[in-house]
């Protein structure tokens, strides 16, 4: 898939398609891999996510 770069004020970016977001549950937050020449976008994931549930299981054992 190609996108254009976009000038965003001094800077450039990248717009993601309302599909594409939703698609890869990508929020307000994106992790950055550079790799053999690539670049990767990753979403991120909440941390605690699950934690609540965790803890509750963990108390009534």
């Amino acid at each position: 898939m190609e996108i254009q770069v976009v000038k965003i004020g001094n800077s450039k970016g990248i717009r993601l398609s309302k599909t594409l977001l939703e698609r890869y549950n990508i929020r307000d937050k994106l992790e950055i891999i550079f790799e053999k020449g690539y670049l990767i976008l990753k979403p991120v994931s909440k941390p605690r996510s699950g934690w609540e549930e965790a803890f509750k299981e963990m108390h009534d054992n």
